[in-house]
């Protein structure tokens, strides 16, 4: 049975130190209580304290993890419905479905774009993150050449798709340290592969044909001793899939069902035959609530959207992206080089540097702490404005990298120009261009006061 908030208080160190990002250590308890904290989040809470505390620590939907190693997927350990409510963690994971039916050439050009499709945005990278290796003529010779076929290819996460349990032991055979997702369990093999899943410490997705029916196997198989599992209720159609998940996703949180408190795993790939169809179906499960989305191919046209839209969504929302303040060189520049100043909004930096680079122009960029706010919306709040940006300007070092005294702002903040100078009476203040895009031409033609 759960804790009450003001029973896990009297577990905590009541030191109220806010390391754990919380005020007072009652208000840490509370969300724990509410399952919007962990509880290794607390630096400070005792051994004997923990043990107490594992119940109403552990996230209402357990987090699991496939593969091994630092390119590993983690999924599920979310607390909360709406992403407003606090932020979601564990983005879902991106699958390409190979099958043992498939022709050599056709697999090889799918592990390519696999491997070569990668996009990097706002300093992260964009890519699928891992492979479905689907059993479909039961020929445990060929099961076993694809697994290692895709293995070879560097692939770290792997999900087993076989409800025959002799073919998963040999698939795990070649490749038993990567700990991959073995799919799936039912009522006919649920003992069977759950005791697979357990000797080689491999996660299990649960195959049901109702919500009712995946609870029922998930109490089964934990009862087995198997923590680390995945759901998926059968559906195939968006409209019951959608609502399954929901369901899923309320029934763990709100009711604190441990049943249903496992990720979910999705297939678009088995919805519809239409690719356009079938990346909007993978984009309604990204915020409601896939954890993983088994796509029959990864392409350009599908696999950008959907990581940038992944990316849009599993970022905290009270917290902006932002780059640390700083002088940034880019083209390596000299002491003639032009000195540009923004805000650390990351999509801000890398558009702005990104037209800098392209210009070829050496040039000195100032990244002022915003935290994380646009030039315009950072204005606004009082965080790029003269006062803030003067001090900066003269702590920051610049001033003993270039000969010349020319600072350029942006066109959004031409207002702060005036009070600019008055702030940095040896600096001459210029006025950049609005747009990123124009960056190029104005630095071409740039030339020091």
């Amino acid at each position: 049975m759960a804790l009450s908030g003001m029973d896990i208080f009297k577990l905590l160190p009541k030191t109220n130190c806010q390391e754990c990002g919380v005020p007072t250590c009652l208000a840490f308890a509370m969300r724990l209580a509410a399952g919007q904290a962990e509880l290794a989040a607390c630096p400070y809470v005792s051994d004997e304290a923990r043990g107490k505390l594992e119940e109403a620590s552990t996230p209402p939907i357990r987090p699991v993890t496939i593969g091994a190693g630092d390119s590993a997927l983690k999924i599920g350990g979310e607390t909360v419905i709406f992403r407003h409510e606090k932020t979601f963690v564990n983005k879902p994971g991106i699958a390409m479905l190979l099958t043992d039916a498939m022709g050599d050439s056709e697999i090889d050009e799918k592990l390519k774009r696999f491997k070569e499709l990668q996009y990097e945005r706002v300093g992260l990278m964009l890519k699928a993150d891992c492979v479905a290796v689907k059993d479909t003529a039961g020929d445990q010779k060929k099961f076993v050449s694809l697994v290692e076929k895709v293995k070879s290819a560097g692939v770290a996460n792997l999900i087993l798709m076989s409800e025959k349990p002799d073919m998963q032991a040999a698939g795990l055979g070649v490749c038993k340290e990567l700990r991959p997702l073995l799919y799936a369990a039912s009522n006919g093999n649920a003992e069977a592969l759950g005791k697979l899943a357990k000797e080689n410490a491999c996660a299990l997705a649960v195959k049901g044909n109702t919500v009712d029916e995946v609870a029922e196997l998930t109490a089964k198989l934990t009862g087995m001793g198997l923590k680390d599992l995945v759901i998926d209720t059968g559906a195939r159609q968006l409209n019951r899939a959608f609502q399954d998940h929901v369901a899923v996703r309320r029934s763990a949180l709100l009711s604190k069902f441990r049943p249903l408190g496992f990720p979910t795993i999705v297939f678009p790939c088995e919805m519809t035959d239409d690719p356009i169809k079938e990346a909007l179906i993978a984009a309604t499960f990204i915020p409601k609530y896939g954890g993983i989305l088994v796509m029959s191919d990864i392409t350009g046209q599908n696999l950008f959207p959907l990581t940038v839209q992944r990316m849009n969504i599993y970022t905290d929302p009270q917290r902006p992206m932002a780059t640390t303040e700083g002088i940034y060189e880019i083209n390596n520049p000299d002491e003639n080089s032009p000195v540009i100043i923004t805000s650390n909004f990351s999509l801000t930096y890398f558009i702005v540097s990104g037209e800098v680079e392209s210009s070829r122009v050496p040039t000195w960029l100032l990244i002022k702490d915003t935290e994380g706010l646009s030039v315009l919306t950072a204005w606004a709040a009082g965080k790029f404005v003269a006062d803030a940006i003067a001090p900066f300007v003269k702590k920051c070092g610049i001033d003993s990298k270039v000969k010349h005294r020319t600072l350029v702002i942006p066109g959004a903040a031409a207002s702060i120009s005036g009070e600019l100078d008055e702030e940095l009476p040896d600096w001459q203040v210029k006025i950049g261009p609005r747009e990123a895009a124009h960056l190029t031409a104005f630095l071409k033609n740039w030339k020091a006061a």
